[in-house]
């Protein structure tokens, strides 16, 4: 490893000096474009409700659909984790997936008829997603290494930083989503945010492969390897006697290795080519291995499946509640812009807390406190819909802004143990896909849950026009936000928020 930089009195300097500016820049750049996507998406929101007169069970659906690349990352994980060590080389993958990212916004920005067409429209989003998903794998693969190279004390701020840049890309796309929707076509909108994903590709280009440190620690261990493998053959010569006895012998029997040297110089390239088809299965046999044993552990396994339940297990009717604030409460963009701008910083928040004040506290306590606040959060969604609060005088945007601002702040209460938890324990070489594997439940599970929220709206016959049976549907997923606190059994009694 390499020697450590000198303490900075500043975190900046000291994470540069740990990282290295060019990483901690694509660091930054990728999480900032993540949350940007805010200002696209609100768009998208519009586009299904007001243009295509979708459904809030259909809009649910298809957008559901349309993350679901985000619940294979695993498949990603693997493809940049299974080439030896000394050959992975992550940044095409950001380049391709940049790619991904970049032509479906152009191409829907462009295309009158692809906007009118749900099944295309949902399309291009999947393919969309399936280029933000793999950025998403890839960086964190290489911020899983970074961490192992510069020492587990920089995972909490490395997450930190990557968490705090998606939250200042979520505040301006937010700002800006809301008076782009007032001011601007919304073909615009989406040629516009085509230009960060070209950025994003550009700076891959020239980005160095590794992040300071790392690289330096990688040529170390091959030359230990390489040097190893020396001493073992000079060992295995010397075993044999033969070389010493026969110094004659050793003089005529050098024509005849020249001449095996040149046999062996002559041998096809498909011999090659087999060779290192063999070497890729066995590094997926290898991965494979690594990642079912790190899967085993219980402090990955257990809260591994809380997590999964406790999003599957509630109804998303998240598409529902902006239908009804948009047609009911006749909120205007802008005002939800700034809504999420405050549940941004409620992240920003929220992630300040956790590593200040509970990452050393039990992750049981934590995760049960979290369900509770968000299930107040649904009673207070329960109270809007009702119109109970009326009678206290609360207008309307006040209960939304609560709302918006501790759901946020909550669920980072949820994601920051596992985050951190995953950073540390993902054994070498299987960086990306643990991490995948991560955030493949937290998607799936979410998808699912989205899903589910679709087929409760469907069968409680809500539309844009009938909200009669919200409040229903609302105290359904107020149950399915209790239910989790009752398999609380599953997360181990000793396992902290910072280590397990």
């Amino acid at each position: 490893m390499a020697e450590a930089a000198p303490a900075s009195p500043w975190w900046a300097g000291r994470m540069a000096a740990a990282f290295g500016a060019p990483f901690l820049w694509l660091v930054c750049l990728i999480y900032f474009i993540q949350g940007f996507r805010s200002f696209v998406w609100t768009a998208v929101s519009y586009q299904m409700k007001d243009i295509m007169k979708l459904s809030p069970s259909t809009s649910q659906f298809l957008v559901s659909a349309a993350f679901f690349p985000w619940s294979i990352k695993p498949i990603y994980g693997i493809v940049s984790d299974c080439i030896p060590i000394k050959q992975r080389k992550r940044v095409p993958y950001l380049i391709i997936s940049s790619g991904l990212s970049l032509f479906p916004w152009l191409i829907i920005g462009l295309s009158e008829h692809l906007r009118s067409s749900s099944n295309l429209f949902t399309l291009m989003l999947i393919v969309q997603n399936l280029g933000s998903a793999m950025a998403d794998v890839v960086i964190d693969a290489m911020i899983a290494e970074a961490v192992r190279s510069a020492g587990p004390e920089f995972a909490g701020d490395l997450q930190s930083l990557s968490w705090s840049s998606m939250a200042v890309g979520g505040i301006f796309g937010s700002l800006l989503g809301g008076y782009a929707l007032s001011n601007l076509p919304i073909n615009a909108i989406y040629i516009i945010f085509s230009a960060l994903p070209l950025f994003q590709l550009v700076t891959c280009v020239f980005v160095k492969e590794s992040p300071k440190g790392f690289e330096s620690t990688i040529d170390n261990a091959a030359h230990d390897h390489a040097d190893d493998q020396n001493i073992d053959s000079a060992f295995a010569g010397q075993g044999s006697g033969e070389s010493f006895k026969y110094v004659s012998t050793r003089r005529r029997k050098g024509a005849r290795k020249k001449n095996k040297r040149r046999t062996l110089s002559k041998r096809p390239e498909g011999h090659e080519k087999h060779n290192k088809s063999v070497n890729l299965y066995s590094s997926l046999k290898s991965a494979f291995f690594s990642l079912c044993t790190a899967f085993k552990q219980p402090a990955i396994l257990r809260p591994m499946a809380w997590f999964f339940l406790s999003n599957a297990a509630v109804p998303n009717i998240s598409t529902v509640m902006f239908y009804y604030q948009t047609e009911v409460l006749h909120l205007e963009a802008s005002f939800l812009g700034t809504a999420r701008v405050i549940g941004w910083f409620s992240l920003m928040l929220g992630t300040y807390i956790y590593n200040r004040y509970l990452k050393h506290k039990k992750l049981r306590n934590i995760l049960m406190f979290a369900h509770l606040g968000l299930a107040i959060i649904t009673v207070l969604d329960i109270l809007l819909v009702s119109r109970l609060h009326i009678q206290y005088g609360i207008a309307d945007k006040y209960m939304v802004l609560w709302g918006s601002a501790l759901a946020d702040a909550i669920n980072q209460f949820k994601m920051m143990p596992f985050l951190i938890l995953s950073g540390q324990l993902c054994p070498p070489g299987i960086e990306g896909t643990l991490f995948a594997l991560f955030m493949s439940i937290n998607n799936l599970s979410s998808t699912l849950g989205s899903f589910l929220g679709a087929a409760l709206t469907s069968a409680l016959n809500i539309s844009s026009v009938q909200f009669d049976n919200l409040t229903l549907s609302l105290t359904v997923q107020l149950m399915g936000t209790l239910l989790p606190i009752g398999f609380l059994f599953l997360i181990p009694r000793d396992v902290t928020g910072l280590t397990s």
